[in-house]
C-alpha cells in the first residue's frame, strides 16, 4: 500500500500502469511460447538426427527399411531447422524476455521512486515516455528487418520467397492485434 500512495498507483484507474502490466504479460507470454516451440523443434530435430546413425548401422530383418527411414528422418532434420530459422523462435525468445525484464525494472523503479523517478517533476509522464519508448524501439527493429527483406526480394519474386521473416509483433489496443 505505502508504494501506491508513493507513486500515486490506483489499482484499475491508471492507465499507465495498466499499459505497463498489459505490455509486461504481452512479452512474458510471447517470450515463453517462443522458448517453448524453439525447444520442442529443437528437441525433435536432436532425436531425429541422433536415430540417423543408429539406422543407418542397423542389422537384420529391418535393414531394408532402415535406409529410407534414415532418410526421411534427415528430411525432417532439414524441415525442422529451415522452421527455427524462417519463424526465428531463439531470436524472438531472447527478445521478448528482454523487453519484458525492461519494463519490468522501469515498473519497479517507477514504484520505488528511484533511478531517474526520484527527481523527475512528472514519474508517471516519464514512466509512460520510457514504456512507449521501449515498445516503439521493438517495434521499430522489427519495421527494418522488414524491409531490410522486401530490398533483398528480387524483382518479380513472390514476396513468400524472400528472406526469413519475424513475425509482426501484436500488442493489445493496436490496429494489428
Amino acid at each position: 500500500m505505502a508504494s501506491e500512495v508513493v507513486s500515486g498507483y490506483v489499482p484499475g484507474g491508471d492507465p499507465i500502469i495498466e499499459r505497463l502490466e498489459d505490455q509486461i504479460g504481452w512479452y512474458d507470454r510471447k517470450s515463453l511460447d517462443a522458448q517453448q516451440t524453439y525447444k520442442r523443434i529443437k528437441v525433435a530435430e536432436i532425436v531425429s538426427a541422433a536415430l540417423i546413425p543408429f539406422l543407418a548401422a542397423l542389422q537384420g530383418p529391418y535393414a531394408p527399411y532402415s535406409g529410407w527411414v534414415a532418410g526421411a528422418l534427415g528430411i525432417v532434420v532439414t524441415v525442422l531447422e529451415g522452421l527455427l530459422q524462417l519463424n526465428q523462435y531463439q531470436h524472438n525468445w531472447i527478445s521478448y524476455r528482454s523487453i519484458c525484464e525492461g519494463l519490468k525494472h522501469e515498473k519497479y523503479l517507477y514504484l520505488a521512486q528511484a533511478g531517474p523517478y526520484g527527481a523527475a517533476a512528472n514519474p508517471r509522464a516519464l514512466l509512460a515516455e520510457r514504456i512507449e519508448s521501449q515498445v516503439s524501439q521493438e517495434n521499430a527493429k522489427w519495421a527494418a528487418v522488414q524491409q531490410q527483406q522486401s530490398q533483398r526480394q528480387q524483382p518479380g519474386e513472390p514476396k513468400w520467397a524472400a528472406a526469413p521473416h519475424q513475425p509482426a509483433p501484436k500488442h493489445k489496443g493496436s490496429s494489428t492485434s
